[in-house]
């Protein structure tokens, strides 16, 4: 028996169901939003520094040196601090979660493993609590839903260890890379740092973020060819606020003069930001949960499966072995 596709069916008058868009709008401002962000990259990158700028605010301690000849402070710890922020009335929970610059020892070898550990540890404690047989209506989400990855701006390509790396985070989240303390670059010396950066993604099959869906049509498809080809976004981070010509902005002063890191002849913040969270925060939730959780799930449940069905097996082995030993020993009873 075939499906027929529905008929679209003309309305003789008005029906009122035009207002779930409003009713989920509603809905959605009263519960708020979750977004779970993670920045990973070299001490001494502005990481901290970055989560304020992108926030306009201090979400994280920045540690920075008050002379440059101090040692460079560093994150010992994988850590997340929670915060609520409101914007005209739309309510964000978010959760920023600071990692160990990695890289920074002589041996470097499975530096990795705590932060892929740490994210694939909340797709565990989501998936505990979705089997549960009675669970919370809405599960607290602590999926990670973007890495801000940070490149050390040394105007080669990326190191051994950075492609390591991002392949490893790439397999299990969506993975943004930056490159840090861009002004220390040339335009000229930034624009062939990037090619070359992009060169090795390709070359080594690394997934960045955005990729295109199954789902996505043209229109979506062209927009994701537009940002990657900006990827990396070469950044600058500053808290500072300057008035130049009667006129407020956000800046870094250099030996050079005042960059003004939301002109975008100077500096690819302003691209990061209306990426990050004006345009396309909701599809880095969505992808969270629908490509890489989905994929955690999916192999965490047929491995679940074969576990039972192979103790399962063993368990009838048993049985029957027990059998035949007892009818044997019957026999010569």
């Amino acid at each position: 028996m075939t499906t027929n596709e529905p008929l679209l069916t003309p309305l003789n008058g008005y029906v009122g169901f035009d207002t779930l868009t409003k009713q989920f709008e509603a809905k959605m401002l009263r519960r708020g939003f979750q977004f779970n962000l993670m920045v990973v990259g070299q001490t001494g990158l502005g990481k901290s520094t970055m989560v304020n700028t992108l926030f306009s605010s201090d979400m994280l301690a920045s540690r920075g040196r008050d002379d440059p000849s101090d040692p460079v402070p560093q994150t010992t710890t994988i850590n997340s601090s929670s915060h609520v922020i409101v914007e005209n009335n739309v309510k964000l929970r978010l959760n920023i979660i600071d990692t160990p610059g990695y890289g920074d020892l002589m041996n470097n070898e499975h530096c990795w493993e705590p932060i892929v550990k740490y994210i694939k540890d909340q797709y565990s404690i989501y998936l505990r609590k979705e089997l549960t047989a009675v669970r919370d209506r809405h599960i607290p989400d602590t999926r990670v839903h973007a890495v801000l990855f940070f490149i050390n701006p040394s105007g080669h390509s990326l190191r051994p260890i950075d492609i390591q790396v991002l392949k490893k985070l790439g397999d299990i989240t969506n993975v943004i890379p930056v490159i840090a303390k861009a002004d220390s670059m040339t335009i000229p010396e930034r624009d062939s740092f990037k090619k070359r950066i992009r060169a090795s993604l390709q070359t080594n099959n690394i997934r960045v973020y955005p990729f295109d869906h199954d789902d996505y049509n043209d229109d979506e498809r062209e927009a994701n060819s537009v940002v990657q080809a900006l990827l990396p976004f070469a950044i600058v981070g500053a808290s500072n606020i300057y008035e130049v010509d009667g006129r407020l902005i956000r800046g870094r002063q250099t030996g050079a003069g005042l960059i003004n890191i939301e002109d975008k002849s100077m500096c690819e913040f302003t691209h990061l930001r209306d990426y990050l969270l004006r345009s396309n925060l909701h599809d880095l939730i969505d992808t969270t949960a629908y490509t890489y959780y989905e994929s955690f799930r999916s192999k965490q449940l047929l491995a679940l499966k074969e576990s039972s069905a192979k103790q399962q097996a063993q368990a009838q082995a048993a049985a029957a072995a027990q059998q035949q030993y007892s009818a044997s020993h019957a026999q010569y009873a």
